[in-house]
């Protein structure tokens, strides 16, 4: 297996990420468990639910890039510690609100923290892992938001068998604060990146070189790197503007129009996480053989045909068994991403590039949930889903066939690379 041929470094260095990423999964996806109980409990519309989860996503558009330009500067191992510790806090924070006001304003700060975990775990594995590996490194990290969104799932529904709603909510935020812990290991274990320790040190012998302190975050809305901020923004849009379509109304969708209880919907829940986690780990393998372009275009061509396949579907009528190939590809579309990102950019400002063009992705996708929850009030909330979903893959498909292959790039302390 290759994690047998890695060094101890590379390894700590991915089960940092690994964690990291789990955890960062746990904390974002456990609201989408929670809209049913609070629609009823506060007398929340479906139109204030989404504007919730879009806004967490929309400031993650700011932490992802912020935290990535300050991973160039100060580290990525640093970096990635404050942003555990910071959306850990404010998902902490979340169980102790009232309204919609409160809660939208946790949960707009858990943002930050959750779009910069993503941003500098994964510049953290790119840079450590060798090229050959780096699809499946990146990949296996991806891996870990299934397992995230599993214990979320599963949090929600002990919970909810243990307690009245009116308390199963706020312990499931509470239980946000456990990936404060790992921050003390990541400062104990992780080094920094021999990449960008080069860097670093390059930047500190030559003050006046091209590589300047103060604006090279810049660079990539200038020649020759404008075209792939550009490209790369637009790709991270379509596939998490589908991915946040799909999963942060779908228990709303089985519980409000297929009529489940907690535990039905839990079970149907956890079919699309198995599919996705497969897909995960099969779509890493595959982004290093096929290539990043062919892998994006693959798994969004089949999460179309499949989303509209489930969504009208009737509960008896093998809805069930189709989450499984559902998770599969709108999840494991993304683990050829952090691997084709890092390689777009070169080291001097890959931790600004990679944040800000998946993160501004994010932020943008990130209305899908506001505008599906304003359209439920008049269409079909499947019908919503599946319509900003097919967008969105569109979106992907005809951006993947123009964004450069990368697949095999060697990442150097000073690369440059052109669109």
């Amino acid at each position: 297996m290759w994690l047998q041929s890695t060094t101890a470094d590379e390894r700590r260095a991915l089960l940092a990420a690994y964690a990291g990423y789990g955890l960062d999964g746990f904390d974002l996806m456990i609201y989408s468990f929670m809209i049913p109980t609070l629609l009823t409990l506060w007398g929340m519309t479906a139109a204030e639910a989404g504007h919730i989860a879009s806004g967490a996503l929309i400031t993650s558009a700011i932490g992802g890039w912020a935290a990535g330009v300050l991973a160039d500067r100060y580290g990525r191992a640093r970096i990635l510690q404050l942003t555990v510790l910071w959306f850990a806090v404010f998902t902490f924070l979340s169980g102790f609100t009232h309204s919609f006001s409160q809660l939208f304003f946790t949960r707009a700060m858990q943002g930050f923290g959750f779009g910069g975990e993503w941003s500098v775990g994964s510049v953290l594995v790119a840079e450590i892992v060798d090229a050959r590996h780096r699809g499946k490194a990146t990949g296996l990290v991806q891996s870990s938001w299934s397992v995230g969104w599993a214990a979320a799932a599963l949090a929600f529904w002990a919970a909810s068998s243990l307690m009245p709603p009116a308390t199963a909510w706020k312990v499931v935020f509470w239980l946000g604060i456990l990936p404060a812990l790992l921050v003390v290991y990541i400062r104990r274990k992780v080094p920094e990146p021999a990449i960008y320790l080069q860097m670093r040190a390059r930047r500190a012998a030559h003050p006046g070189h091209a590589v300047r302190r103060g604006g090279e975050f810049l660079d990539i809305f200038r020649p020759p790197l404008l075209g792939t901020t550009v490209l790369a923004t637009l790709l991270s849009t379509g596939m998490l503007g589908a991915y946040y379509s799909i999963t942060t109304w779908l228990p709303t969708f089985l519980t409000n129009e297929r009529h489940l209880s907690v535990g039905g919907t839990t079970g149907y829940l956890l079919m699309v996480i198995t599919g996705s986690l497969a897909g995960y780990l099969v779509s890493a393998w595959l982004t290093d053989i096929i290539g990043r372009r062919r892998g994006f275009m693959l798994f969004a061509g089949c999460a179309t045909l499949l989303i509209l396949l489930y969504v009208r579907l009737p509960v008896a009528g093998g809805m069930f068994l189709i989450g499984f190939p559902l998770g599969f590809f709108i999840l494991g579309i993304f683990s050829g991403m952090g691997a084709c990102l890092a390689e777009l950019f070169p080291s001097a400002v890959r931790g600004s590039g990679q944040g800000f063009t998946y993160s501004v992705g994010r932020g943008i996708g990130g209305f899908c949930p506001s505008l599906i929850g304003l359209l439920s009030a008049h269409f079909p909330l499947g019908d919503a889903i599946a319509g900003f979903t097919v967008a969105a893959y569109a979106l992907v498909i005809v951006t993947a066939w123009a964004i450069p292959e990368t697949r095999g790039r060697v990442l150097m302390p000073e690369s440059t690379v052109k669109t």
